[in-house]
């Protein structure tokens, strides 16, 4: 067979087993390994499985990403997610529409010591959604802004999207951290302002909070300095050049460490749960990570990501005709994939795409991971819709979906903004 027709049926028989439900990491492996072994032969794709294994979980560059999500679970079990949500509650929850507000933010703060999308939203659903229903916010609301605001976890750092972005294209994880501050922040805003559009559009649907005395609003506001002086110290260390990402994720998980032990936030469970959490995730992680090193070596000695570079620059619709492909063929996939793996399967065939056309790495990598996002909150396959259901009783799909949608529309918006002006997401970087 052609090269072109064992690749064909390589991808054609990775989808049927993750139709299949067979584990993403898994699958890739499994296709790359016998889609090697028929080009190269068997030996060789044996020696590749110890090799790649090997090599993957004992590079020092990978240590970042247990690194940052021990510092995730931490954080979470210390209960800082609840510090969070009552501080930013106490300042604009008594508004109309004010929790939702409260809650996009304290998903932004959570997100940026956790780096988890999933988690963020799975937190929040037990932290900020009974409190919306106490006041009699609708339920497509309420689950709507969770799901949205948990997206904040896949770009603003530690995010581990984007730290295995840049392992796979052999980028600086420091530097497309730092990229993705100013699209996480302008997200928050365009979320915020959302729901301002939403209260002048529709007045009466969302209720008034309670209002608080400005002595009980310092006070939560004053709970708050452990978090943000953990993510100043890492985030600023790695701005300054102090820490490479690997030191910075050691650190941040001391840090979260240590601080919760001062504030006696942490025991003998919790500190066990949290190293079982991040163990289970980090794992994982490593199994997709490896499978789609395999499946990538797979395409290699098929020429795939070749022969995909030379037809998408040969379709004569110019770099961002391609580009709104690209993009198009990844909201199609976050309907149907996680987005852990949609990016571990197509970042090594797009990126040398990417690359000939001139387009910045790490600008691309902030509008993958946007698009992403998407994904993670569209239909049929949200992620964090699923999260979400998982965790609220008697809530349906549809109820999440309709809530959600007009932040579907918020993100879109704010990807045309990144893409027409690519310094909002490289002007840190270029200031490292």
């Amino acid at each position: 067979m052609s090269p072109d027709l064992v690749a064909v049926i390589g991808f054609l028989a990775l989808f049927a087993l993750m139709l299949l439900r067979v584990p993403v990491g898994m699958a890739m492996g499994l296709v790359g390994v016998v889609g090697y072994a028929y080009v190269v032969g068997p030996w060789p794709a044996l020696k590749l499985v110890g090799q790649t294994s090997l090599r993957t979980v004992s590079d020092y560059t990978f240590g970042v990403i247990p690194m940052f999500m021990l510092m995730g679970a931490l954080v979470t079990v210390s209960g800082v997610s609840r510090e969070l949500f009552k501080a930013a509650n106490s300042m604009i929850g008594h508004l109309r529409g004010g929790l939702g507000a409260a809650t996009v933010l304290a998903c932004g703060g959570f997100a940026a010591i956790s780096g988890s999308s999933v988690a963020t939203a799975a937190t929040f659903s037990n932290v900020a959604y009974p409190e919306m229903r106490r006041f009699n916010y609708p339920q497509s609301f309420s689950t709507g802004v969770i799901a949205a605001g948990g997206t904040l976890g896949a770009m603003l750092p530690p995010s581990t999207v984007l730290a295995v972005y840049a392992i796979l294209t052999e980028q600086d994880i420091g530097k497309l951290f730092m990229a993705g501050i100013i699209p996480g922040l302008l997200a928050i805003a365009m979320y915020v302002m959302t729901i301002a559009v939403i209260v002048r559009v529709r007045p009466g649907w969302l209720p008034l909070g309670e209002q608080r005395s400005w002595s009980e609003r310092l006070a939560d506001l004053k709970s708050v300095w452990a978090p943000l002086a953990l993510f100043i110290f890492v985030i600023g260390g790695l701005y300054g050049g102090f820490f490479t990402p690997t030191e910075a994720g050691g650190v941040g998980a001391s840090g979260a460490f240590l601080l919760g032990l001062a504030r006696r936030r942490l025991d003998r469970a919790k500190i066990r749960e949290a190293l079982l959490s991040a163990t289970r995730t980090a794992a994982a992680v490593f199994t997709v990570l490896i499978g789609a090193l395999l499946f990538g070596y797979f395409l290699t000695v098929t020429q795939t990501p070749q022969r995909i570079t030379d037809f998408l620059v040969h379709l004569g619709i110019g770099p961002y005709g391609v580009l709104f492909v690209l993009m198009l063929m990844y909201l199609a996939l976050g309907c149907l994939m996680d987005a852990m793996a949609m990016i571990i399967l197509t970042v090594p065939i797009v990126f040398p795409v990417v690359v000939h056309l001139g387009f910045d790495p790490i600008w691309f990598g902030i509008v993958v991971v946007m698009t992403v996002e998407l994904g993670l909150i569209t239909p049929p396959v949200g992620m964090n819709v699923f999260v979400i259901k998982s965790v609220v009783e008697g809530v349906s799909f549809s109820t999440i979906f309709r809530g959600v949608a007009p932040f579907v529309v918020t993100d879109i918006v704010r990807l045309l903004i990144i893409i027409a002006f690519p310094m909002l997401a490289l002007w840190l970087p270029s200031r490292m």
